[in-house]
């Protein structure tokens, strides 16, 4: 929905909460959840859909047919398609995801490939005149990404998207922009890191020169054409783990004159005290699934743990202590559950600044981790807790 604030942004969820990885499973899930959703939430006015697609269901939803019957379910249930979330290629529910929702990435054909055609669907279901968004993966997985000739490859990879998402412009006057999203792990770890890749790698050097050699604009215009197709999604979870101070990051950004084409509204779990009872607590997050990069501050120092068996291990000889946040999307309503804590100052944090000035076109409430939360924090049915998250959003912003 379309929100009266700074910027009119539009607010939606991620629909990555839905299992389903064909297009059929996906389908089947939007059908039956989205009309609920809207019935709960937005009523009387258009619903705005945050769009989750895999590699396999973007070739199905290539098919004409199949997309045309989703249009039509689109205009009879009053919602619209504004964002889609391409970061994860292929499973993400139920089996062992880790540090493969990285792969492929940034480096290989396959990535640009996918992106681009989720590209060409969104620039068929978005309305017109309406700005739209893709988030992707940030580069790939650290270690992956060490080399000059991986980082030229990663940016390569953004220009050509980048030249794409221009063409698509040009065609049909539909604005679409890559939201590159920083991740715990991740090349681009922090909000600073990805700033810093864009202007350096993007912005300048040979992946400018490609950008402006397949868009046909001179060096002056590609610089304004490649800011408008690459920007950042900024996800509050992802920052919060980081341990980077909200407003001040996201006004760094702005200074910077690049765009936050999302804004992620998600929260982080958080815990402090002995390190002892550590294990204890954050044990049942564990889930063998997704990866829980935690990061720990201990007076001024920073310390970063690939997963939560690494951050226990430290615990348990002696090494990790202080303040902990983990990468755990939890509920955005909670600032606490039993001994534990969520990292939502953070996120009023963000969405007092969305009352202020227009931070983001795009705000999306992203907790896909309903499945392996406790059932203590969950509501009976699912599309109860979307509602609930996307009310105290709407109220927060006194929208």
């Amino acid at each position: 929905m379309q929100l009266a604030l700074p910027g009119n942004p539009h607010l939606t969820y991620c629909t990555n909460i839905h299992a389903g990885e064909t297009w059929s499973e996906i389908e089947t899930a939007l059908c039956d959840a989205l009309p609920r959703v809207k019935a709960g939430i937005s009523p009387d006015r258009a619903m705005g859909v945050g769009l989750r697609l895999s590699a396999q269901a973007a070739g199905e939803l290539a098919a004409p047919a199949l997309r045309e019957r989703f249009k039509r379910f689109l205009r009879i249930h009053d919602l619209y398609v504004f964002t889609i979330n391409a970061f994860p290629y292929g499973n993400f529910h139920g089996a062992r995801v880790k540090e493969r929702v990285y792969e492929p990435d940034w480096r290989t054909p396959e990535r640009l490939g996918f992106t681009c055609r989720v590209a060409d669907l969104l620039a068929d279901l978005a309305p017109d005149g309406m700005d739209a968004s893709i988030s992707t993966v940030p580069g790939g997985f650290r270690t992956n990404i060490a080399a000059p000739a991986d980082i030229a490859r990663v940016a390569e990879g953004y220009a050509r998207t980048a030249a794409h998402l221009d063409g698509i412009r040009l065609r049909t006057g539909k604005t679409i922009t890559l939201a590159i999203e920083p991740e715990p792990a991740c090349f681009m770890e922090t909000t600073q890191e990805a700033v810093r890749f864009i202007e350096e790698y993007l912005l300048r050097g040979p992946a400018a020169d490609l950008f402006a050699r397949l868009a046909g604009a001179s060096p002056h215009d590609a610089d304004a054409r490649l800011r408008r197709h690459v920007g950042l999604c900024f996800d509050v979870c992802h920052s919060a783990v980081a341990f980077e101070d909200t407003i001040p990051m996201l006004d760094a950004v702005h200074a910077a004159g690049i765009t936050v084409a999302k804004l992620q509204l998600s929260s982080a779990l958080r815990t402090t005290g002995e390190a002892a009872h550590f294990e204890r607590l954050l044990g049942r997050f564990d889930d063998g699934i997704y990866l829980h990069q935690t990061v720990e501050r201990n007076g001024e120092a920073i310390t970063r743990h690939l997963d939560l068996p690494d951050a226990f291990g430290a615990a348990r000889r002696g090494e990790a202590g202080g303040e902990w946040r983990v990468h755990c999307h939890v509920p955005v309503f909670l600032d606490r559950f039993e001994a534990l804590e969520a990292t939502q100052q953070n996120l009023r944090d963000a969405l007092a600044l969305c009352r202020r000035r227009a931070v983001s076109p795009h705000l999306e409430v992203e907790t896909y981790t309903w499945s392996v939360l406790p059932d203590a924090v969950k509501s009976p049915e699912l599309v109860g807790d979307i509602v609930r998250e996307l009310a105290w959003v709407r109220t927060e912003l006194g929208a």
